[in-house]
């Protein structure tokens, strides 16, 4: 054997020996693959999980699909929660879910209106409201408490932005990077947007959840996983995105380039990721300062119930520790 087939053998060895090594994983996300779950697509494309020994698997949520159910029959290894009331939930039910870091620093919820019908979000109280069943039971009680808002001027909202369009004197519920989107490509106006969580709805969302088990038994895989995940993060809002939003488009094909691009630059605009205590200790991290100020709302709102063990929702070993810095 030459020289080059030598060394062509002991590349190829390694190569497998290092395929071998990898330990395979699979993340579950909450919905259809979209720019809000950019920075894990960021790090299956650049290598970064990879990099430190794991072969990350994403797998789509939907309509019609509930990845949370297959991390609590063990078939998966990590899901991407929704809000901290969903973990209180899961403290509630007794089922050992724990959120070990919160990408979204600001929940993306917003309300919507129609131009020059609010100017601030206490100006919303004069508007009839489009909010969904959940959201009633859930946001929708604090505005009451903390804002005055009532249940009258409330109207269940079908995700059919038509009702609004067609009423300047009606708001609606919406995602930051969804309704404004259709409403000025449907409508040909921008709306008033108002973020709840600029007005003290203080929950993280978009969190990487793992079953307590996994915590205690593979605590250098759920490490490796944050790290990588707030790295991915990072890179793939100050980065080049572009591979990416590729696998994006190819888990999503109803996902267009203009989308993504309204999506990031939303996200960016009013700090969805990298705000708060993500400038100081980095992307991703939770705090139980914050969590335990959300708890209270809630409790005060008449959403949970006080006395529940809120503080085994969550985790702080694993965020928080500076990766993600720099942020521009």
């Amino acid at each position: 054997m030459n020289s080059k087939s030598l060394m062509a053998a002991l590349v190829a060895t390694f190569a497998a020996s290092s395929s071998m090594a990898m330990e395979k994983v699979t993340f579950g996300t909450n919905w259809l693959a979209q720019a809000e779950h950019g920075g894990f697509y960021q790090s299956v494309a650049d290598g970064t999980y990879e990099a430190c020994g794991l072969d990350v698997t994403i797998i789509s949520g939907g309509p019609q699909v509930n990845n949370r159910a297959l991390m609590l029959a063990g078939k998966i290894e990590f899901h991407m929660g929704g809000d901290l009331l969903q973990a209180f939930s899961a403290v509630q039910e007794g089922i050992p879910v724990v959120s070990v870091a919160a990408i979204f620093q600001k929940h993306p919820q917003v309300i919507l209106a129609h131009p020059g019908k609010a100017s601030s979000f206490e100006d919303l109280k004069d508007l009839t409201l489009l909010i969904g069943d959940n959201g009633f039971t859930s946001f929708y009680r604090w505005m009451m408490a903390d804002y005055g808002f009532t249940e009258e001027q409330r109207r269940p909202y079908t995700f059919n932005p038509a009702p609004f369009l067609a009423d300047e004197d009606v708001g609606m519920q919406g995602y930051l990077s969804s309704e404004p989107y259709v409403v000025a490509k449907e409508g040909g106006f921008e709306p008033e947007v108002f973020l709840i969580a600029d007005a003290g709805y203080s929950t993280y969302a978009t969190t990487i959840e793992a079953m307590a088990d996994t915590i205690a038994n593979r605590p250098e895989v759920v490490s490796c996983f944050v790290d990588g995940s707030i790295k991915g993060w990072y890179n793939y809002l100050y980065g080049d995105s572009s591979a990416a939003d590729e696998l994006i488009k190819a888990d999503n094909p109803e996902m267009s380039d203009d989308k993504i691009a309204y999506a990031k630059d939303r996200m960016l605009e009013v700090g969805i990721v990298d705000s708060g205590d993500a400038v100081t200790m980095g992307i991703g991290v939770i705090t139980e300062s914050k969590v335990k100020d959300f708890y209270d709302k809630m409790v005060s709102a008449g959403v949970i119930s006080d006395g529940l063990d809120w503080q085994s929702a969550f985790s702080t070993e694993f965020s928080g520790k500076g990766v993600g810095m720099d942020l521009k």
